[in-house]
């Protein structure tokens, strides 16, 4: 998260209101560090409002739970959110490729410090210099953004249906000039867990699909988490997604954006899970049963040479009132998702919610309420 130390776990700004909603919760507390319900209730009442549709809540951990929903499963017919429901998890998706890079690495079939052009020859030019598979975990390649289908919510949405392959993303980038030299800078790109993706594919002989569920997602217990590749749907029970578009005589229509082609996204984004299915990778993940303890420190452990550098191998290391969070955010047009946990799992968060500009560099305030009220 940046500032506010905020920015990468919070997204979208939103606008034009809505009719309110009361949230539904449950709560165990365990003390006086339990999770605040009150301020939990308030973070997602009123929903749906400007900013978001539907958000859904688990707070966790040795201190106590806390469970919430609000909103509505649609806007036609304003029926309650489902608290189970499915979504597309965006970038959290990081979180399940690094761990399965990292069995690969306690298996030895991958090796940290062996530059991933020994493993995909020819997807970089001449112009890179040696990249570790290190550096492709903690954004630190110097691989610049590959192509996509727009750079525009109108240019993206047009081609929704469309399907642009992750090897020809990583194409894309490496016919460019590298932004920096390896190791010098760290850049959040999605491209570094394109290439990692690929590896996996590469190394095993099977898709990153199937892979990344037997080294990951079964482990942990995800049963409700699966890629959907060139589907466009979101198999199962899930609320729908919207984006707010700004109509030419400056009302606002609100598009129906829960059918969209990810593939592109692929080992980056293209996850869709529930809050707890995230709720379990998370404590299988930081107890060590999914990761071993020598590579699982690669998880939290931030390059301590680069100024600023936040990010380690698949997380984001985030302090909140003398506390250290491991996070991930994740974003795709009409949702929003986190995950974040203290090292100790004394508390865990996990959320999902429907936000009307999920893409928005700025911070939603539906969001910011949940992260202020759930990591106090």
């Amino acid at each position: 998260m940046r500032d506010l130390r905020r920015r990468s776990i919070l997204a979208g700004a939103l606008a034009v209101p809505l009719t309110a909603g009361l949230p539904a919760s449950s709560a165990t507390a365990r003390g006086a560090s339990a999770p605040d319900a009150a301020a939990l209730r308030v973070a997602i009442a009123g929903l749906p409002d400007a900013d978001a549709t539907a958000a859904l809540i688990r707070v966790g951990g040795t201190d106590g739970r806390w469970r919430g929903s609000s909103g509505v499963h649609d806007l036609e017919s304003g029926r309650p959110a489902d608290p189970a429901a499915r979504f597309r998890a965006g970038s959290t998706t990081k979180v399940v490729t690094a761990a399965a890079v990292l069995r690969l690495v306690a298996a030895g079939a991958v090796d940290l410090a062996t530059p991933v052009q020994h493993y995909l020859p020819g997807l970089l030019g001449r112009r890179f210099r040696p990249i570790s598979i290190r550096q492709l975990l903690n954004h630190t390649s110097g691989i610049p953004a590959g192509d996509g289908l727009g750079t525009t919510f109108e240019e993206v949405y047009a081609h929704r249906f469309d399907t642009l392959t992750p090897q020809r993303v990583a194409a894309s980038a490496g016919a460019k000039e590298p932004e920096f030299r390896p190791g010098k800078e760290q850049h959040y790109l999605n491209i570094n867990y394109t290439f990692l993706g690929l590896l996996i594919e590469r190394v095993t002989g099977r898709s990153y699909a199937s892979e990344v569920t037997r080294l990951v997602l079964a482990p942990a217990g995800m049963r409700d988490t699966y890629f959907p590749g060139t589907d466009p749907r979101i198999r199962g029970p899930h609320n729908r997604g919207y984006q707010a578009v700004e109509r030419p005589d400056g009302t606002t229509e609100f598009l129906d954006v829960t059918e969209w082609n990810q593939a592109d996204r692929f080992a980056a984004g293209d996850m869709i899970s529930t809050t707890a299915d995230l709720e379990r990778l998370l404590t299988a993940l930081f107890r060590g049963r999914i990761v071993r303890k020598p590579q699982l420190a690669e998880m939290f452990t931030v390059p301590a040479d680069i100024p600023g550098a936040s990010y380690s191998a698949g997380l984001q290391r985030f302090e909140s009132d003398g506390k250290v969070y491991w996070v991930k955010s994740g974003g795709r047009y009409g949702y929003n998702s986190a995950l974040a946990a203290t090292r100790d799992l004394s508390r865990t968060l996990v959320y999902s919610v429907n936000s009307t500009d999920a893409k928005s560099e700025d911070a939603n305030p539906v969001v910011v309420r949940i992260i202020m009220a759930a990591l106090k």
